[in-house]
């Protein structure tokens, strides 16, 4: 559909396959923010950072990868309703694994499923196969905004360090100075609202965000969340992620992946070393969404 491809982080969730003779055929469902960091993490075992599921089952393959999800929160309550679709209240229409089902295939049958309900099927996603020998024909087939790939993800861009807070504000109200105004409301703009801008060069969107999803929302009426619109085709879930484009360094990554690595493994010992504070955060706000899922 022409949609350009909205530079920024990666967020992915993965399907891993077991090509150990022992174990051949299970699979694991995660998150990664590096999928070739992850991989080699899950083959190295979990005192490698690789999660207790696969630990020591290897060789892993990463076969198959979704990206193009607008945060990591939105990738994490992604993961979780493929890992247990019994339990999503969007997947209740999805039965339960056959008993002569392989588990790769269910997996792919649940996303199936998944890639065709909301919220997930107005999300600007990325069906990638890594390993385009273990395709298999999605059925239902994903909407038409979500193309499939094949090979490595394409390299993601450096992110850069943010600026001190004044210089921000200075160079946020320099730029807002230019174009002040609502290019659909014509009301001012103000700082703290955060416009959409199409990435678009030379065009000159620049809109609050209410006015932007009114006028995407002109052809869809019945809907809450915007999927697309405007001459130049933009996807709402690429101009959101654009404008709250999370530019912190590559530890909170690492820690984003550790947490969720924890999270599948036995419970800790009696006295455990204390976590640092920003992965305390990050695992309450995941379990927070979790029972909103």
């Amino acid at each position: 559909m022409g949609h350009a491809a909205r530079p920024g982080r990666f967020f992915g969730v993965y399907l891993l396959y077991c090509q150990n003779p022992r174990h051949r055929g299970r699979v694991y469902v995660g998150f990664t923010v590096n999928p070739a960091r992850r991989v080699r993490q899950h083959n190295a075992g979990r005192k490698k950072g690789g999660a207790w599921r696969t630990s020591g089952r290897g060789p892993w393959d990463m076969v198959l990868i979704l990206h193009g999800f607008p945060s990591a929160v939105a990738a994490l309550r992604f993961e979780w309703a493929w890992q247990h679709p019994q339990a999503s209240r969007r997947l209740t229409h999805v039965g339960p694994r056959l008993r002569s089902e392989a588990s790769f295939t269910f997996h792919l049958r649940v996303l199936a499923h998944m890639l065709r309900v909301p919220p997930w099927v107005r999300l600007p996603l990325t069906v990638r196969w890594l390993r385009p020998d273990f395709r298999h024909e999605l059925c239902p087939a994903p909407p038409p905004h979500m193309p499939i790939a094949f090979g490595p993800p394409p390299p993601q861009p450096l992110v850069p360090k943010r600026p001190a807070a004044s210089e921000a504000d200075s160079e946020r109200r320099l730029d807002l100075g230019a174009k002040a105004s609502c290019t659909l409301c014509a009301r001012m703009l103000q700082d703290e609202e955060g416009p959409l801008c199409c990435p678009h060069p030379g065009c000159p969107l620049r809109a609050h965000i209410i006015c932007l999803a009114e006028e995407f929302l002109q052809e869809e009426p019945g809907q809450l969340l915007p999927l697309e619109g405007h001459s130049c085709s933009l996807l709402w879930g690429n101009l959101v992620g654009q404008c709250h484009e999370d530019t912190e360094e590559e530890e909170v990554d690492l820690e984003l992946e550790e947490v969720r690595g924890d999270l599948c493994r036995p419970p800790p010992p009696p006295s455990p070393p204390r976590l640092p504070l920003t992965q305390l955060l990050s695992l309450q706000e995941h379990w927070t969404d979790l029972l909103e899922t």
